[in-house]
Protein backbone atom coordinates (compact mmCIF):
# COMPACT_ATOMS: atom_id res chain seq x y z
CA UNK A 1 0.00 0.00 0.00
CA UNK A 2 2.47 2.58 0.86
CA UNK A 3 4.75 1.84 -2.32
CA UNK A 4 0.98 2.40 -4.39
CA UNK A 5 1.06 6.11 -2.26
CA UNK A 6 4.91 6.66 -3.29
CA UNK A 7 4.18 5.88 -6.78
CA UNK A 8 1.15 8.29 -6.96
CA UNK A 9 1.54 10.59 -4.52
CA UNK A 10 0.77 13.63 -6.87
CA UNK A 11 -2.28 12.68 -8.43
CA UNK A 12 -3.48 11.97 -4.71
CA UNK A 13 -2.35 15.86 -3.90
CA UNK A 14 -4.23 16.68 -7.13
CA UNK A 15 -7.23 14.89 -6.38
CA UNK A 16 -6.94 16.56 -2.33
CA UNK A 17 -6.75 20.02 -3.55
CA UNK A 18 -9.87 18.96 -6.05
CA UNK A 19 -12.12 17.77 -3.27
CA UNK A 20 -10.92 20.78 -0.69
CA UNK A 21 -11.74 23.60 -3.50
CA UNK A 22 -15.09 22.03 -4.49
CA UNK A 23 -15.96 22.25 -0.54
CA UNK A 24 -15.25 25.75 -0.86
CA UNK A 25 -17.39 26.49 -3.54
CA UNK A 26 -20.33 24.24 -1.85
CA UNK A 27 -19.75 26.65 1.13
CA UNK A 28 -19.30 29.68 -0.72
CA UNK A 29 -22.60 28.96 -2.52
CA UNK A 30 -24.80 28.16 0.51
CA UNK A 31 -23.77 31.22 2.32
CA UNK A 32 -24.45 33.39 -0.88
CA UNK A 33 -28.04 31.90 -1.78
CA UNK A 34 -29.75 32.14 1.60
CA UNK A 35 -28.89 28.55 3.00
CA UNK A 36 -26.33 30.04 5.30
CA UNK A 37 -28.48 32.75 6.89
CA UNK A 38 -26.70 35.64 8.67
CA UNK A 39 -25.18 33.78 12.22
CA UNK A 40 -26.96 35.31 15.02
CA UNK A 41 -29.06 37.22 12.58
CA UNK A 42 -32.56 37.52 13.25
CA UNK A 43 -35.77 36.46 10.91
CA UNK A 44 -38.79 38.56 10.37
CA UNK A 45 -41.69 38.02 7.90
CA UNK A 46 -43.10 40.59 5.35
CA UNK A 47 -46.57 39.87 4.00
CA UNK A 48 -46.99 40.70 -0.14
CA UNK A 49 -49.60 41.32 -2.39
CA UNK A 50 -47.69 40.01 -5.00
CA UNK A 51 -43.72 38.56 -4.44
CA UNK A 52 -42.90 37.78 -8.35
CA UNK A 53 -39.16 37.64 -9.02
CA UNK A 54 -38.60 37.10 -5.39
CA UNK A 55 -37.37 33.72 -4.52
CA UNK A 56 -35.04 31.93 -1.78
CA UNK A 57 -31.54 33.76 -1.83
CA UNK A 58 -32.70 37.13 -3.29
CA UNK A 59 -31.24 40.47 -1.75
CA UNK A 60 -32.56 41.79 1.47
CA UNK A 61 -31.32 45.91 1.53
CA UNK A 62 -31.58 49.06 3.51
CA UNK A 63 -30.77 52.26 1.16
CA UNK A 64 -29.21 50.06 -1.84
CA UNK A 65 -27.04 47.86 0.74
CA UNK A 66 -26.98 44.34 1.37
CA UNK A 67 -28.50 43.30 4.89
CA UNK A 68 -29.92 39.86 4.86
CA UNK A 69 -31.50 37.49 2.26
CA UNK A 70 -34.47 36.12 1.55
CA UNK A 71 -34.87 32.57 3.39
CA UNK A 72 -38.75 31.22 2.31
CA UNK A 73 -41.84 32.30 1.04
CA UNK A 74 -44.99 30.91 1.48
CA UNK A 75 -49.08 31.25 0.76
CA UNK A 76 -50.81 32.40 4.04
CA UNK A 77 -53.81 30.63 3.58
CA UNK A 78 -55.97 33.59 5.57
CA UNK A 79 -55.22 36.59 4.18
CA UNK A 80 -53.94 35.12 0.66
CA UNK A 81 -50.89 37.11 0.73
CA UNK A 82 -47.53 35.97 0.13
CA UNK A 83 -45.13 35.17 3.35
CA UNK A 84 -41.70 35.94 3.03
CA UNK A 85 -39.50 35.48 5.67
CA UNK A 86 -36.46 37.66 5.92
CA UNK A 87 -32.98 36.98 7.45
CA UNK A 88 -31.79 40.47 9.02
CA UNK A 89 -27.71 41.01 9.64
CA UNK A 90 -27.92 41.43 13.40
CA UNK A 91 -25.92 44.45 13.53
CA UNK A 92 -28.88 46.09 11.54
CA UNK A 93 -31.52 47.39 14.05
CA UNK A 94 -34.82 48.42 12.19
CA UNK A 95 -37.55 50.02 14.02
CA UNK A 96 -41.08 48.18 14.11
CA UNK A 97 -43.04 50.15 11.83
CA UNK A 98 -40.27 49.74 8.92
CA UNK A 99 -42.02 49.00 5.34
CA UNK A 100 -40.98 46.80 2.54
CA UNK A 101 -41.20 46.99 -0.79
CA UNK A 102 -40.08 44.84 -3.86
CA UNK A 103 -38.10 46.90 -6.60
CA UNK A 104 -35.63 45.91 -8.93
CA UNK A 105 -32.51 47.96 -9.59
CA UNK A 106 -33.66 48.61 -13.85
CA UNK A 107 -35.51 47.59 -16.16
CA UNK A 108 -33.72 44.33 -17.02
CA UNK A 109 -31.66 44.82 -13.38
CA UNK A 110 -32.49 41.87 -10.48
CA UNK A 111 -35.35 42.05 -7.94
CA UNK A 112 -34.24 42.31 -4.02
CA UNK A 113 -36.89 43.69 -1.19
CA UNK A 114 -35.99 47.10 0.06
CA UNK A 115 -36.97 47.73 3.73
CA UNK A 116 -37.46 51.42 4.51
CA UNK A 117 -36.72 52.23 8.05
CA UNK A 118 -39.70 53.57 10.08
CA UNK A 119 -39.66 56.01 13.32
CA UNK A 120 -40.31 53.96 15.56
CA UNK A 121 -38.66 54.10 18.74
CA UNK A 122 -39.05 50.27 19.06
CA UNK A 123 -37.36 47.85 17.12
CA UNK A 124 -37.80 44.97 15.18
CA UNK A 125 -37.24 41.12 16.55
CA UNK A 126 -36.96 38.08 15.59
CA UNK A 127 -40.69 36.71 14.66
CA UNK A 128 -42.18 40.12 13.87
CA UNK A 129 -44.15 40.83 10.79
CA UNK A 130 -44.36 43.91 8.57
CA UNK A 131 -47.34 44.21 7.55
CA UNK A 132 -46.58 48.18 5.74
CA UNK A 133 -45.87 46.15 2.07
CA UNK A 134 -45.86 47.18 -1.75
CA UNK A 135 -45.78 44.12 -3.79
CA UNK A 136 -43.91 43.88 -7.22
CA UNK A 137 -44.96 45.88 -10.53
CA UNK A 138 -46.36 43.43 -13.36
CA UNK A 139 -44.09 44.80 -15.97
CA UNK A 140 -46.28 43.18 -18.71
CA UNK A 141 -49.49 44.54 -17.94
CA UNK A 142 -48.26 47.88 -17.46
CA UNK A 143 -46.99 47.61 -21.15
CA UNK A 144 -49.99 46.07 -22.32
CA UNK A 145 -52.67 48.24 -21.32
CA UNK A 146 -50.17 51.09 -22.51
CA UNK A 147 -50.26 49.54 -25.95
CA UNK A 148 -53.98 48.45 -25.77
CA UNK A 149 -55.53 51.99 -24.42
CA UNK A 150 -57.49 53.72 -27.29
CA UNK A 151 -56.97 56.28 -29.09
CA UNK A 152 -57.86 59.90 -27.96
CA UNK A 153 -60.23 61.51 -30.26
CA UNK A 154 -59.23 64.55 -32.05
CA UNK A 155 -60.97 67.98 -31.15
CA UNK A 156 -62.46 68.43 -34.36
CA UNK A 157 -63.42 64.65 -34.45
CA UNK A 158 -66.77 65.28 -33.13
CA UNK A 159 -67.66 68.18 -35.38
CA UNK A 160 -66.66 65.95 -38.30
CA UNK A 161 -68.65 62.89 -37.67
CA UNK A 162 -72.12 63.28 -40.05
Amino acid sequence: MKGLFRENAGEAIVGLLVVVLAGLFILFAWKHTGGGSYAGGYKVNALFPNASGVSVGTDVRVSGLKVGSVTGQKLDPQSFQVSVTLALDPSVKLPADSSASITSEGLLGSTFVSLTPGGSETLLKSGDTITDTQGAMDLMALIGQFINKPAAPTEGAADKAP
